[in-house]
Order: C-alpha cells, then sequence, then structure tokens
C-alpha cells in the first residue's frame, strides 16, 4: 500500500517542522509495522506569503518522503486540498488528508490505515468533543450540522476534512466537476464503504488559526448552498404566507371601513413595512448566491495553476 498525507498550507512557517517530525514518525510506524509499503507527505502551499515554501523545500532534503506544490495564487483551503488529491490520485492507493496546524490527531492515521485494511474506502476522522471550544464556536457549530441535516445534507458530525480516502473514492470524487467545493459533502455523498475514527482535538501547535469567523460564515454558506436548494422553496412558502396575511389584512380593512371606522396603527403598519422589506431582501440574497454559483460553475475557470514542484515523483 502507497500512502500520501496529503496537507494544505497557508502561513504555516512556525508549525511546518513539527508537522513534518510528527508526519514523519507516523509514516515511519506504518512501515515498519508493514501496513504500508510506502509513504509520502505532500505539502500543498496555498500562495503563502511567509517563507512556508522554503520550508517545505529544506525539509523535502531532511526528509526524503516530504514533497511540495506551490500553487501561483492563493485560492482556499478547499481547492488546495483537491489539488493535492487531484495528484495522489493517480500516485497512490490512498491518501489521507490533514490540515498543518496539528490540531487533528496524526496517531488517528494508524487507525485509518487499520479500517482501510479491513476494506473501507472512507475513514472519517471526528472529534469526540467540543469542549475546548468557546461557547459560540460550539453552539454555531452545532447549528450548522443541525441545520444542514435539515436541509437534507449528508454530512458527518464534527468531521472537518481529516480523512482517508482509497484510491477509487478519490478518483469518483476528481470526477466531480463543480469548482464550488464542500469537500465534507461532496465526500459523504461518494456512498463507499465507510468507517469513522474518534480523536481528541488539540490546540493549535503554533501560529494563528486561518479560519476566522468571516471565513467559516461564508463556509458555512457555501455547504448550505451546495447541497440543497430548499432555501429557494422555503422563499416560494414564504411568499404563498404573505400573501394569505396580506388577503387577511385586506378582508379586515374593507370590514372595519364600511364599518364607519378609521384604520389606526402605524406602528403595526410600520412594523409590518420592515419585516416585509428584510425578508424580500433576505429572500434576493439567497437568490443571488445560487445565481453566483452559476456564475462561476458556467466560467469553468481552472481550479489553480502550479507555480513549483519538489522532489515529486
Amino acid at each position: 500500500m502507497n500512502l500520501v498525507i496529503v496537507v494544505p498550507c497557508y502561513n504555516e512557517e512556525e508549525v511546518l517542522p513539527e508537522t513534518s517530525r510528527q508526519l514523519h514518525v507516523i509514516i515511519e510506524e506504518l512501515r515498519l509495522a508493514r501496513k504500508i509499503t510506502a509513504g509520502r507527505i505532500l505539502y500543498v502551499d496555498d500562495g503563502s506569503r511567509d517563507k512556508t515554501w522554503s520550508l517545505i523545500e529544506s525539509l523535502s532534503t531532511e526528509y526524503p518522503e516530504i514533497s511540495g506544490l506551490k500553487l501561483a495564487h492563493n485560492v482556499g483551503h478547499q481547492q488546495a486540498l483537491w489539488a493535492g488529491m487531484e495528484w495522489a490520485a493517480v500516485h497512490a492507493d490512498a491518501i489521507v488528508s490533514i490540515d498543518a496546524d496539528l490540531q487533528d490527531d496524526v496517531r488517528a492515521i494508524i487507525s485509518m490505515v487499520d479500517d482501510y485494511h479491513r476494506g473501507m474506502d472512507i475513514v472519517y476522522g471526528v472529534r469526540k468533543e467540543r469542549n475546548k471550544d468557546t461557547l459560540f464556536k460550539k453552539y454555531t457549530a452545532l447549528f450548522f450540522y443541525r441545520f444542514m441535516q435539515f436541509l437534507g445534507g449528508d454530512i458527518v458530525y464534527n468531521h472537518a476534512d481529516f480523512r482517508l480516502m482509497s484510491q477509487r473514492a478519490l478518483q469518483a470524487l476528481m470526477s466531480f466537476p463543480e469548482r464550488n467545493l464542500f469537500l465534507r459533502g461532496l465526500v459523504c455523498s461518494l456512498g463507499f464503504p465507510s468507517s469513522i475514527v474518534y480523536y481528541d482535538r488539540q490546540e493549535r501547535f503554533a501560529g494563528e488559526s486561518k479560519y476566522p469567523f468571516s471565513k467559516m460564515l461564508s463556509f458555512a454558506l457555501d455547504g448550505i448552498t451546495s447541497f440543497s436548494v430548499k432555501p429557494l422553496r422555503y422563499i416560494v412558502v414564504l411568499g404563498i404566507l404573505f400573501i394569505l396575511v396580506s388577503l387577511a389584512v385586506i378582508i379586515y380593512g374593507v370590514i372595519i371601513y364600511m364599518d364607519g371606522k378609521a384604520i389606526q396603527g402605524w406602528t403595526s403598519l410600520l412594523v409590518s413595512i420592515w419585516f416585509i422589506g428584510g425578508c424580500i431582501l433576505t429572500s434576493i440574497g439567497i437568490i443571488g448566491e445560487y445565481v453566483g454559483k452559476l456564475y462561476k460553475e458556467v466560467k469553468r475557470r481552472p481550479r489553480y495553476f502550479i507555480e513549483k514542484e519538489v522532489n515529486l515523483f
């Protein structure tokens, strides 16, 4: 079994040496146990502005199993991960994707490989709990997963992008043509035999998080709009509801007018205008989100360009 560990990187100079050391230990342990015949660590530099790429070049001389792809421009975590997986789909029997920050437990890779040998094509790394998260992050994450399930999205709770995939599962994933990537949803839709490995998520080893709240919100919106058209259907239901309410108000207005009574309630009228106006703007925004995705898809622009390579086969 030839295993490739794909690690997308963006400004990770502070953590890369330790990440390389820990992943090297895992590969050697797997090789000595004869669970793999060969192992490789593939770093994908997503247009970093620090010394990430120069570190990858120097680490590739220190560790023969380290390779690197440098993307010409910052294209985002999902696209960078795709670039590494696309290369590995041709050269590996299985891949493990993991972030460079060492928050995911590298020891879980051993259990993933064991499940692969038991016939699993996909092994999801799932964190056991969120006790170390802030209350805000914990409950917004819970809301996101529950909301995705409510909309019909097939997604594993508390799973990010730490997973093992066999070559056939990976090649099936590569057949998806869309540019708007939400990999944790796409992988779940493949349907191959899968299992779960639970692990304790650690604090970031060094550096700063590359996912502030704004990026997390954008990522959540991508996930919702990539896997469900239910928000569009809810807009129709909301429109019908407003029509029924307006008919009831019209009938009420006609009745009190015929009784010779003045129509009162400027406050309720103002609130209604603001409420309906807000719903209309929200509906337009949801429709615009889908139209924007169509705009990106029909252009069919390349996902990425590779500027440099190091130590590839």
